[in-house]
C-alpha cells in the first residue's frame, strides 16, 4: 500500500514539473504571437510560476492528507509519538529501579 502511495506522490511531483515546462514553453509561443516585450514576459512568467507553486502546495497538501490516512489505517505511529512513548518508558523504568 505504501507503494502505491508513493508511486502516485511521485506522479504527481512529475506531472508538476512537466506542467512548469509546459507553461516556460506556452509563455515563449505567447511572447513570440503577441510580441511581448522583455519584461511583459517576465512579469507573465512570474504570474504563471505562482499559479504552478499553489498547484505544487495544494499537491503536497494532498500527498500529505493521503499519507497520514494510510498511517492511521495502517495502525502506525509517528516520529514523535515513538519518542513520546520511549521517554515515558524510560521514566518508568528510572522510577522503577529507585
Amino acid at each position: 500500500m505504501l507503494d502505491l502511495l508513493e508511486k502516485t506522490v511521485i506522479s504527481a511531483i512529475g506531472v508538476a514539473a512537466v506542467t512548469q515546462k509546459k507553461a516556460e514553453e506556452l509563455v515563449g509561443e505567447i511572447r513570440d504571437k503577441y510580441k511581448l516585450n522583455e519584461d511583459e514576459g517576465r512579469i507573465l512568467v512570474e504570474k504563471i510560476q505562482g499559479i504552478a507553486g499553489e498547484c505544487r502546495e495544494k499537491v503536497r497538501e494532498m500527498a500529505s492528507e493521503e499519507v497520514k490516512k494510510v498511517v492511521d489505517k495502517l495502525g502506525l505511529v509517528t516520529r514523535d509519538e515513538f519518542e513520546q512513548l520511549a521517554k515515558r518508558v524510560q521514566d518508568l523504568e528510572t522510577r522503577s529501579n529507585q
